[in-house]
């Protein structure tokens, strides 16, 4: 008689890898930017604009925005160390990445959060 770990064993290995996948894709988390502003000012809805679009383009809608607004939620500026608006907060994977600004610098936004490599020295 097969004990209950030998049966276990032989359900995984009957398992098609097609399954496996399936079962990594829904336990995905897409990854959360929180965006820190302050109001809606001009400057904090182009950062919004941008990071969106630096999203779709790059991480094809595997995203999540959180806009804090720190008008409304003051003592998560201190929490948080946020010391200028809009911030962009990045947390997973570590080490926390910031961003200060509009991030209409998209080179330096995509490397800033290792979503492309730093340009080396030619």
């Amino acid at each position: 008689m097969a004990t209950r770990k030998q049966i276990t064993e032989r359900k995984r290995a009957s398992q098609r890898p097609e399954e496996n996948n399936a079962r990594r894709i829904r336990s995905f988390k897409p990854p959360v930017w929180e965006l820190y502003v302050a109001g809606m000012t001009p400057t904090s809805i182009r950062a919004f604009e941008n990071l969106k679009k630096l999203c779709e383009e790059h991480l094809h809608g595997a995203y999540r925005i959180q806009v804090v607004d720190l008008l409304e939620r003051p003592m998560l500026a201190r929490g948080d160390q946020i010391i200028a608006v809009p911030t962009l907060v990045r947390r997973l994977p570590t080490p926390v990445k910031k961003i200060i600004g509009d991030l209409s610098n998209t080179e330096r936004v995509l490397v800033g959060l290792d979503l492309r490599p730093a340009g080396g020295w030619r």
